[in-house]
């Protein structure tokens, strides 16, 4: 989808779309989801199905903004309270639209 020419102009080069379905937003959440492992490129492309190729250039920009650390070959959700405050967001979120959609089940 095209943007304006403006808005390419006034953007930073470093803006990185953390949209749900997009490749920094699955790692992010896969992570998260596993807060408390580190994991090889090759394990994070094997859970998430993204390209192996893009996996490291993904997690080099989720490093750059401090969203994740790497230690040798591994990677982790960095340690930061915005990314707690992420995770409990997205899981409220997922929560409602899983509650929206089946309804109450305790019937």
């Amino acid at each position: 989808m095209p943007i304006n020419i403006d808005r390419f102009e006034d953007e930073s080069e470093d803006v990185l779309e953390i949209k749900e379905g997009t490749q920094p937003h699955t790692v992010l959440t896969f992570l998260l989801a596993n807060d408390e492992q580190a994991f090889t490129q090759t394990e994070i492309h094997e859970a998430t199905e993204i390209p192996r190729g893009s996996v490291g250039v993904v997690l080099s920009r989720l490093e750059e903004r401090g969203l994740v650390r790497h230690r040798g070959r591994y990677w982790a959700i960095a340690a930061d309270e915005r990314l707690a405050s992420y995770a409990t967001q997205q899981a409220a979120s997922s929560a409602s639209t899983r509650d929206d959609y089946y309804g109450d089940t305790d019937e």
